[in-house]
This record gives structure tokens, C-alpha cells and sequence, in this order.
């Protein structure tokens, strides 16, 4: 059996929601990473690290401003995004996206804001936990391929889903 068929995700991380409009929320989620800040940019930049971890792909490098055609997984049509800020390895800014590295004890404190319709937060909270946890392998070089979009679901999606709901007071989403 291989790594990846024994992948599951360990329970629900602590999430925090941030309410911006009646439909909009933040989501923001942090994990402590045993790898320099450099190190971290580089996955969280290069189309080829992106394509081992990230639910999307990328046409370019996101490590400097400028346009992008960005592709989440499971959809066919790339969207039309900018890279607002990029500020290596510290800060790097696209489309309602905004990672932030900081140097800790124990390697990097990388932190995610990603802005989404309300109505999905609980399903990107479990999706971003499990891509973490890809990265996370991706880094130390233990790599077990991308699980993102409807493949996810084979991997713990669904149980995190209803752990993050109920972190978040909210009602889980009908499947």
C-alpha cells in the first residue's frame, strides 16, 4: 500500500471565519511548517511545485505581479487573475488569495486568507487542510500527489466538512 493510499487528514485544524459582506467570508487558516520561509515560497509559487499540492494550476510563476490564468481542479475554464503583491518569501497576493510566511522556531508560520461565498466554507476549510497536509508531505520530501477537487472525497473531505461546521457554527452544506 502506498503513502498516498494510507493519506487521511487528521481532524479539523483550528479555522477562524471572518464575515467581510452577507455572502463573503475569510476563511484563515495557519499551519507551522518545518521548512525555510524560501523554501515554502517556492511550492507556493512555481507552476511545477503548484501542480504536486495546490487545488489549482497556474500558466506562470506566481512570484512576481502581473496576470495569471489560474485553474482550479475539476473545472475546465482557467479564470483571469492578477498577482497583486509579491514580496518574497514574506507575502504573496492573487486573485481572493493572500498567503503570509513568517519565519518561526521551527521553520515557517504560513498563513492563508482566502476569501469565498459563505456557503462553501466549510468545503474549502476541509479541502485546504488536506492540500496543506500534500505540502506539508511535498516539502519533506515525501511526496504522494495532488488530492484536490472530486478526489478529495476519497481521502476524509466529507467527515472534515461536517468538523468544520461545526467549529463554525454553521449549517454543513447538502451533499
Amino acid at each position: 500500500m502506498s503513502d498516498r493510499d494510507q493519506y487521511a487528514p487528521g481532524p479539523a485544524h483550528t479555522a477562524q471565519v471572518r464575515k467581510d459582506a452577507e455572502d463573503k467570508w475569510t476563511l484563515i487558516l495557519v499551519r507551522e511548517l518545518r521548512h525555510a520561509p524560501e523554501k515554502v515560497w517556492q511550492a507556493l509559487t512555481d507552476p511545477d511545485h503548484l501542480r504536486e499540492w495546490a487545488p489549482y494550476d497556474v500558466d506562470r510563476s506566481l512570484g512576481t505581479p502581473g496576470r495569471v490564468k489560474l485553474t482550479w481542479v475539476g473545472t475546465a475554464a482557467p479564470i483571469d487573475t492578477q498577482v497583486t503583491l509579491a514580496d518574497p518569501p514574506h507575502i504573496l497576493e492573487f486573485g481572493d488569495t493572500r498567503w503570509e510566511l513568517e519565519p518561526s522556531d521551527t521553520g515557517t508560520r504560513l498563513t492563508l486568507w482566502h476569501k469565498i461565498d459563505r456557503r462553501f466554507i466549510t468545503w474549502g476549510a476541509a479541502g485546504w487542510q488536506i492540500a496543506f497536509d500534500v505540502l506539508d508531505r511535498l516539502l519533506d520530501g515525501r511526496p504522494i500527489g495532488r488530492i484536490a477537487g472530486p478526489d478529495a472525497m476519497n481521502f476524509g473531505w466529507k467527515r472534515l466538512v461536517d468538523e468544520y461546521s461545526q467549529q463554525f457554527g454553521t449549517e454543513a452544506p447538502q451533499w
